[in-house]
């Protein structure tokens, strides 16, 4: 008798995150047990919990997903649970908290629509936030020549160690961005802008992006007014605005709702998947070729 599929949410937050429950059920989950405010610590005997109750030939039907809004604390939870598997005793995992991978993911598959990735020099505002540095790592193994903004050069610079050490070669540029003058600075050359800052906040103004001959992709995450480019409504989809390729955070939420759930999907392909921000871009990449 096949096992039902039995998907285990571990999230570090106080009350487990609804939407990361929804998307999972209406990725044809059969059954979702959530455990909230999880630390390191205790993921081994939730880990072992899922490991130990089936045979080997039944893991595939048993998946652990990752989520909560601290994605640094996401991250540990993952290294956590990679950690207790050996050998045929494991099962697949995916990390997704606060939506880091999937939306970055989202956002340079975006992109790649309209520029070739490999050929491209980018500029990636709050670069050195959850989505930022995840953005930075997926242009960067396409090939994409990256200038790494914060408002901060310190923890420009930092992020870029961190990604050299996952990509090698990678051709990255740290820059501060804390003023207008910085930004357009920053901005001159290149063909691709992806804003990925907090919540209501302006990283570029319209006057700054229209002003850039080069530019030919915006895309602005935020969703919280004002928005984090200027000019870029939520809802832009491949809409140009000044010559410029537009897409909002709505615009680039339907990618991402697509991924997330055929990521969730492929992890009951196997029992040995670990999806973090590269296996999930190509899980989205795979979605693109097909369409």
């Amino acid at each position: 008798m096949t096992k039902p599929k039995l998907l285990i949410q571990l999230d570090g937050d106080k009350q487990a995150s609804v939407f990361d429950a929804v998307v999972g059920v209406d990725a044809e989950i059969g059954h979702l047990l959530q455990y909230h405010s999880v630390q390191a610590e205790q993921v081994r005997d939730l880990v072992h919990g899922a490991m130990f109750t089936r045979g080997p030939q039944d893991l595939h039907n048993t998946a652990v997903f990752i989520g909560g809004a601290n994605v640094a604390h996401g991250e540990s939870l993952l290294q956590a649970a990679v950690s207790c598997f050996f050998g045929p005793m494991r099962v697949s995992v995916m990390l997704d908290a606060n939506g880091a991978n999937t939306t970055a993911a989202a956002a340079v598959l975006a992109a790649a629509r309209h520029v070739d990735l490999s050929r491209s020099e980018a500029l990636v505002l709050a670069a050195t936030g959850p989505v930022g540095q995840r953005a930075v790592r997926l242009l960067a193994r396409a090939g994409c020549k990256v200038r790494v903004a914060s408002r901060s050069a310190d923890r420009a610079a930092a992020t870029c160690e961190q990604v050299l050490a996952s990509v090698a070669g990678a051709v990255l540029t740290p820059l501060a961005t804390s003023n207008t003058e910085e930004t357009s600075a920053a901005l001159e050359g290149t063909n691709l802008v992806i804003a990925a800052g907090a919540a209501g906040i302006e990283l570029l103004s319209a006057a700054t992006r229209a002003a850039c001959s080069s530019l030919r992709v915006a895309i602005d995450l935020n969703a919280v007014p004002p928005l984090g480019i200027g000019g870029v409504e939520v809802t832009d989809k491949a809409v140009e605005h000044d010559g410029v390729i537009c897409y909002g955070a709505i615009g680039v939420g339907g990618t991402k709702m697509k991924v997330h759930k055929a990521a969730i999907k492929k992890l009951f392909s196997a029992n040995d998947l670990v999806l973090d921000a590269e296996e999930i871009y190509e899980i989205g990449r795979q979605l693109e070729a097909a369409s």
